[in-house]
């Protein structure tokens, strides 16, 4: 794959993140639901440990930047020091396990359902729950059980990242390609005389 087309893809599941955090449904504890993190999930099963992250970071990157492009149209550098700071630099450590996991061998369900919840709820969660309670000033005890209410949501997103990555699989086994092969120019020796 060309290292453009490499970035063009990057940058679409950056884009399908943002787009995904769009609807939110805000929750006490500034914590809201969204479907932000399909996305993230899909990019850990479709770019894999390596270019995932890159897809995460970028939207992190603008939300820096003061961008509105996390949940409910948030940027700014007030969401790293808010309840969700940990749930948002989870999505890093969480994307590549994903990824790990799920392109470990051949794509399968089991496979990917494993990574997308291992990566995608569990390492999420274990990022997001200690930073929400320090912010929050909570017992991190607290913190953890206030976070069930995500988890019937959490894991319908898991199933669906599997669903959604293996149709993707059987309909465009070509996304899956993680190869950066620059391309030759071509070059004739004639046209240059």
């Amino acid at each position: 794959m060309s290292a453009s087309k490499a970035i063009a893809r990057i940058a679409l599941f950056a884009a399908l993140i943002v787009v995904l955090g769009m609807v939110t449904i805000p929750l006490p504890g500034g914590v809201p639901i969204t479907a932000q993190t399909l996305g993230v999930m899909l990019a850990g099963t479709v770019l894999g440990p390596r270019r995932g992250p890159l897809a995460v970071l970028l939207v992190l990157v603008l939300a820096a930047l003061g961008l509105p492009v996390l949940a409910g149209g948030r940027g700014g550098l007030g969401v790293f020091v808010g309840p969700t700071a940990g749930y948002l630099l989870g999505w890093i450590a969480g994307v590549i396990v994903i990824g790990l996991i799920s392109r470990s061998a051949r794509v399968s369900w089991w496979r990917t359902a494993v990574g997308v919840v291992v990566g995608g709820i569990v390492v999420v969660y274990l990022f997001g729950i200690p930073v929400q309670a320090l912010v929050l000033g909570m017992d991190p005890g607290a913190a953890a059980v206030s976070t069930l209410v995500f988890l019937p949501g959490d894991l319908l997103k898991a199933v669906a990242a599997t669903v959604l990555t293996l149709a993707l699989k059987r309909a465009y086994p070509p996304a899956f390609d993680d190869s950066l092969r620059l391309e030759p120019a071509t070059h004739d020796a004639r046209s240059a005389a």
